[in-house]
């Protein structure tokens, strides 16, 4: 299977937080499944670091880009494909940032790993 984590879910992997459901960790963890991560979660981290919302050990960028290498995630660029996807869209979520990433669930064809229930309104896959 392939599927795209949402940032809470990445971010919350990668500090073992006991808030990423079971079958997220069961999904994440199965060596079989390739896991993405989009440049719009780095994005995303990167914004709120800055903004002093998000605090990680050590240096920011290493930090992420180590993690995503550490745990074999792949990362899935957005394209301009992803970007115009965007535009028809139903106003269920406001977020830019889950936006992009619903567009790349459907334009990929695979499903989001969230807890974030508006998502599923898109009619992507959400595992959680």
């Amino acid at each position: 299977m392939r599927a795209l984590l949402d940032t809470h879910a990445f971010l919350w992997w990668v500090t073992d937080d006991a808030r990423l459901s079971a079958r997220a960790r069961e999904t994440i963890g199965d060596g079989a499944n390739e896991i993405y991560v989009s440049a719009a979660t780095g994005w995303e981290m990167a914004i709120k670091a800055r903004l002093g919302r998000l605090r990680v050990p050590g240096d920011f960028a290493r930090f992420i880009t180590d993690q995503i290498e550490l745990n074999g995630f792949r990362v899935l660029a957005i394209e301009l494909a992803h970007a115009l996807h965007v535009h028809g869209l139903a106003d269920h979520h406001r977020d830019p940032f889950d936006r992009i990433l619903v567009a790349q669930s459907l334009v990929e064809g695979m499903p989001i790993l969230s807890r974030d229930e508006h998502i599923a309104a898109y009619g992507v896959e959400l595992v959680w």
